[in-house]
């Protein structure tokens, strides 16, 4: 009696275990289809859109890879305190200045990725954005489904030493749109020698 009491509390931890996880995925998927909506709403507002008029009048949403909750990461995060503001190279001549706050680490498949992640002193300044991390970084579906150039990804700051990376929600430079825009250029040591087959795809005009 006393055992099959023991495997039926056992049968209910592990049905409840699986009844969270699935929760989880599903608050995670359901957290990148808003990231696409919003998205797809920003651009296709011609208020906030970066798409030039041609292609805005064209415009049916942005091209995204299937969504692949693998690449929801829980990276290791490394403050990296006391570091020396640099100017970010950009697609033009303008030098915002940025500080490595971190580095995450982390796995994809079998190869192990370390990514800076990087503060703006502009928009740490504002009430909005102060908590406002970035990430860029290339990958090798750059120059074939991805923009040449590599992506961003917007973060928030952590309280804890670990840090969520979606790369679901990686998206293009505003220059990939329109060449009025001035874009960070990725920093060499933020490769990720694996495809990142998540996040937006490279743009084609008249999308």
């Amino acid at each position: 009696m006393f055992r099959l009491k023991i495997i039926s509390f056992l049968l209910l931890i592990s049905h409840l275990s699986l009844f969270a996880q699935k929760n989880k995925q599903e608050d995670i998927i359901r957290g990148i289809h808003q990231f696409q909506d919003e998205l797809n709403e920003e651009y296709a507002n011609k208020d906030s859109s970066p798409l030039e008029k041609k292609d805005l009048r064209h415009f049916e949403g942005l091209d995204f890879f299937a969504i692949d909750t693998s690449f929801y990461i829980q990276a290791k995060f490394l403050r990296t305190p006391n570091q020396k503001p640099f100017k970010m190279a950009t697609s033009t001549d303008r030098s915002p200045i940025y500080e490595k706050y971190g580095e995450a680490h982390f796995m994809i498949d079998t190869i192990k990725v370390v990514l800076e992640i990087y503060q703006s002193h502009d928009l740490r300044k504002t009430e909005e954005y102060k908590d406002h991390l970035f990430l860029p970084f290339t990958d090798k579906t750059n120059g074939e489904e991805t923009y040449g150039g590599g992506r961003y990804i917007s973060l928030k700051i952590p309280e804890g030493d670990t840090i969520i990376i979606d790369f679901n929600k990686a998206y293009n430079p505003y220059c990939v749109y329109n060449s009025k825009y001035s874009c960070p250029l990725v920093p060499r040591q933020n490769r990720v020698s694996a495809k990142v087959t998540a996040g937006v795809k490279a743009f084609k005009n008249g999308n």
